[in-house]
């Protein structure tokens, strides 16, 4: 089958499309053909040996799929999945039956890879992790990305009082604008704690922030931490920058109240339902007209390093695909 390998840690440069051995049917696995595949800022991670979990070579990468059962009581049905060892940047791949979701019909196979990752992504952001409630604001760093765009909206959804959204082009502040932030700024320029803190603190009328969703690191999750008001929530999901932040002092949280919470979407699977619960309230939000995936770029499977790069460079808005029939 064909697929993207890496045989090497690097950058873009490593991700070649050549022809590999199909994986075989395993007990308790799905085999699913597959129509696309997800591209996640993550995946650059993995291309590194960077991310959280260590990876081993040969490798392919790819975290979600979407596409058909080939056999069993599933045969040809419509699915998307997560991939916990990977692969899916391939003709085909396998998958734990807890991680594989039907797709209803009018659902797109873009939409259908949002969902899975990034959109289950934002919904435990907001409500396992962050607890927003009623009236509350948020700050969505990354705002015209993958899991931004739909954070965004889900916080509209659930009762956010002021949505701040932050991006790095006028042309992102306005998507996330349009998608229901209140107001977006850019905290692409600033190389202090201190710049991100009233940068933020200026977009909700100089007040604290209650939520801070992060993923840059570096002195952007410093000035976000900053931003808290007492008992906010920072919840990091990321290190976009690749530069880690300032050690984070217990003596400082309990002096202003404030907490830092870890995501990592490994941890939700292991939940009781999983994903299950989440998955149901995206995709009845989309059918319903409510919640819209935004896919940013759709790349033929020989070019996942272009993906790559357009990802590192900060050219994408929303969810990246790779097609792969």
């Amino acid at each position: 089958m064909r697929a993207v390998q890496i045989t090497e840690f690097g950058g873009p440069e490593v991700l070649t499309a050549v022809d590999v051995e199909a994986p075989q049917p395993q007990e308790g696995r799905l085999l699913i053909d597959v129509d696309a595949a997800g591209v996640n800022y993550a995946d650059t991670h993995q291309t590194e040996n960077s991310y959280l979990a260590r990876q081993t070579l040969p490798m392919i990468p790819g975290g979600e799929v979407v596409g058909r059962v080939r056999g069993g009581d599933r045969d040809g049905e419509r699915v998307v999945a997560l991939l916990a060892a990977g692969g899916g940047y391939a003709e085909q791949a396998l998958a734990h039956p807890a991680a594989v979701f039907p797709v209803p019909d009018g659902i797109d196979d873009g939409t259908a890879l949002a969902l899975v990752l990034q959109g289950t992504t934002a919904w435990h952001l907001l409500r396992t992790c962050g607890r927003l409630t009623l009236g509350e604001s948020v700050v969505v760093h990354a705002a015209a990305g993958g899991v931004g765009t739909l954070a965004v909206q889900l916080a509209r959804q659930w009762g956010a009082g002021r949505v701040v959204a932050t991006a790095s082009s006028q042309e992102k502040r306005d998507l996330a604008v349009s998608l229901g932030a209140h107001a977006a700024v850019d905290v692409s320029g600033t190389t202090t704690a201190d710049e991100v803190r009233e940068v933020l603190r200026d977009a909700n009328g100089g007040r604290d922030l209650d939520v801070v969703l992060e993923m840059t690191g570096g002195h952007v999750f410093d000035g976000s931490l900053a931003a808290l008001a007492p008992m906010g929530r920072l919840v990091a999901y990321g290190m976009a920058s690749r530069t880690a932040p300032s050690p984070v002092a217990p003596g400082m949280l309990m002096a202003t109240s404030r907490a830092v919470i870890g995501f990592w979407l490994v941890h939700a699977l292991r939940m009781p339902g999983g994903l299950g619960p989440a998955m149901d309230e995206l995709t009845s939000l989309v059918r319903a007209g409510r919640l819209s995936a935004v896919v940013g770029g759709s790349y033929p499977l020989e070019e996942a390093a272009q993906a790559h790069r357009d990802l590192l460079a900060r050219r994408s808005t929303g969810k990246l695909v790779l097609r792969v029939r």
